[in-house]
């Protein structure tokens, strides 16, 4: 290689330094350029969590809104309902008191009255006595069986006695 002159090293000199700038500029650009992306795509995020948490306490305030409406609600039904209760139970009584007086104002309903509770009482005393009936044949069946078992045992003693003498 043949000697340079300083003109040309100067030359060559200016022109390396001008290809360092110009790769720093564009890697320095590209930087710029990657960090304005990273910080949209930041902006972009942050903007849609901000939606999201606007939207999340909107729909918090709506359900404590209506969670409070449904407690008021529910007081009221249960005022309501206490109000309503002795209200229907004096309507059943008045309901009762008039069907008693229908049914024994009038001769011919006192009698069918009468009868059905005759009925009725034969009736309640009939299964009663079946019952007591079937609990001491029971009592009997039990008893005769022991004493059939102590007569056995018996009979059994004085076999061994009588086979002993």
């Amino acid at each position: 290689m043949a000697q340079q002159t300083r003109t040309q090293r100067q030359a060559a000199a200016k022109k390396a330094a001008a290809t360092r700038k110009r790769n720093a500029a564009n890697q320095s650009n590209g930087n710029a350029k990657a960090s304005a992306r990273r910080a949209a795509v930041s902006a972009q995020t942050t903007g849609r969590a901000a939606s999201t948490t606007a939207k999340q306490a909107g729909r918090v305030a709506a359900r404590r809104a209506e969670a409070a409406t449904m407690r008021v609600e529910a007081i009221g039904r249960q005022v309501e309902r206490a109000l309503l209760i002795p209200v229907g139970a004096a309507l059943e009584a008045r309901d009762r008191v008039t069907e008693t007086v229908r049914n024994y104002s009038d001769g011919e309903l006192t009698r069918e009255q009468l009868n059905r509770f005759e009925r009725r009482g034969a009736t309640a005393l009939r299964r009663n006595r079946r019952a007591v009936e079937r609990q001491a044949k029971d009592v009997r069946e039990r008893v005769e069986q022991r004493a059939n078992d102590v007569q056995s045992w018996a009979d059994d003693a004085v076999g061994r006695v009588r086979s002993l003498v």
